[in-house]
């Protein structure tokens, strides 16, 4: 691809300290004690990395927060944005407008089944909680049913579906949220011993969950068809077809967040491609354009499309499918196509992500289990092997987390910028990384897990 900053990454820390200082004085960050956090302040970026303003450059394996599918600063789909600034930069969202019109239809190809309708958000949780509505609307019925281990936003409805320590300090108890246990294999919640011991007693609990919740009152089951920040669990071989019949006998909606999984993240367009299963709601956002300006959405089954035909819709959003956004999601999903950026992420997982991970694994104790798929994987870190005792524990922070702090710190000595979350590492770069970056991060990802190793017993 052509670049459009300097790939050399220059100096300038004057530059730098003046980010960093207006930073501190008036941006209020995410998930963050203020006071405790140290910003990078980054200068520029393209393709897999990017740096900072003293020279700095770093293989980025976050993918930003696993959404620069396409890596940063693709000519082809800046180039889309500013002709579609040029021709249309903003309208309301009752008019029907091309760059939306195109951009549906490309996503509706794409989804699996009929899900043929798209109502466009601008990101991930406002699809939760779009979908959720959508649901209980469609059932007339109010509670949904979520996993522990799940992450599906931080809006009001999203953050209480949502089964991570995010959720507690605004979980108000969103009326109608019952969550339950995914299955999980290496921390089996149903001391089972195979994959199919695992599918067959999560699918009970979650038949007893709803026999004591009431069937009939249920609107809804959500789950993210591969956990992303709660740990990359491909579920086993039948699960999700499972949950799939057990929606369809009770007339619950089924729906999968793909927000994370979603556009070639797992080697397919999305995750439910893998599994043969069909839901009644998706949610999207993320990849759809690379996080390149703010787009998510719910991809919707012609029966629930249908409840609304005559009947409003009681939602909507004032950027719903803006023109820029979905200028950008036509231009990377045209680059997907083109450059088999989907195929490559599935070719990378197979033979070098997967691999290679395995290969640490083998050589360090502080690796409990490699997971993944696609550019989709984690490394589940332990301080026992035998026990699988977490290597910090769970939702650690300040001294009891840090291994994982110092872990963290070696890979971004080599040159690498990890994703870290509780006792996991994922290594999540862009879809289109190539064989040659993958191992770049391999090599340090291998001297930063000795750090990791230290910590084992």
């Amino acid at each position: 691809m052509t670049p459009h900053a300097p790939h050399a990454p220059y100096a300038d820390p004057a530059a730098g300290a003046a980010v960093k200082a207006a930073d501190r004085a008036h941006v209020f960050h995410s998930w963050s004690a203020q006071g405790l956090i140290d910003p990078l302040a980054v200068a520029g970026a393209e393709g897999s990395y990017f740096w900072d303003y003293d020279g700095n450059r770093y293989l980025d394996f976050t993918s930003g927060l696993v959404y620069t599918n396409i890596g940063y600063q693709h000519p082809t789909v800046i180039a889309a944005i500013q002709e579609q600034a040029g021709r249309l930069a903003t309208f309301a969202p009752a008019f029907a407008i091309e760059a939306r019109s195109e951009a549906a239809r490309l996503i509706a190809e794409r989804t699996p089944g009929d899900l043929d309708k798209i109502f466009f958000t601008n990101g991930g949780a406002e699809a939760v909680e779009n979908a959720v509505r959508m649901a209980r609307l469609h059932t007339g019925r109010t509670k949904v049913l979520s996993a522990y281990r799940s992450y599906h936003g931080a809006t009001s409805t999203a953050i209480n579906l949502t089964g991570d320590p995010r959720r507690w300090p605004s979980d108000n108890g969103s009326a109608g949220v019952v969550r339950f246990w995914a299955p999980f294999l290496y921390r089996s919640p149903f001391y089972a011993g195979t994959e199919a011991e695992e599918c067959a007693r999560a699918l009970q609990h979650l038949e007893d969950t709803l026999a004591f919740e009431g069937p009939s009152t249920i609107a809804a089951i959500i789950l993210e068809t591969i956990p992303g920040t709660a740990g990359i669990m491909t579920p086993p071989p039948g699960y999700l077809a499972g949950v799939r019949e057990i929606c369809d006998r009770y007339g619950i909606v089924f729906v999968l967040d793909e927000v994370m999984a979603g556009f070639g993240r797992t080697g397919a367009w999305f995750a439910a491609d893998h599994f043969d299963v069909v839901p009644d709601l998706l949610t999207f956002a993320k990849g759809v354009n690379s996080g390149y300006v703010p787009l998510g959405g719910v991809a919707i089954s012609a029966e629930i499309a249908a409840t609304f035909e005559t009947r409003p819709y009681p939602g909507g959003l004032t950027y719903s499918g803006h023109p820029l956004a979905c200028a950008a999601a036509v231009a990377t999903i045209g680059v997907m196509e083109d450059e088999k950026v989907v195929e490559n992420a599935a070719r990378i997982g197979e033979t070098v992500l997967g691999p290679g991970l395995r290969e640490l694994a083998e050589r360090h104790p502080s690796v409990g289990e490699v997971r993944g798929l696609g550019a989709f994987w984690a490394l589940d870190l332990v301080r026992n092997r035998e026990t699988r005792e977490p290597l910090v524990p769970y939702n650690a922070s300040g001294e009891a987390n840090a291994p994982m702090a110092a872990f963290g710190a070696a890979a971004k000595k080599q040159g690498l910028w990890p994703f870290i979350n509780m006792n996991r590492t994922h290594a999540v770069p862009a879809c289109n990384v190539t064989e040659a970056e993958a191992k770049e991060g391999l090599a340090a990802l291998d001297i930063a897990l000795a750090v990791a190793d230290e910590h084992t017993v």
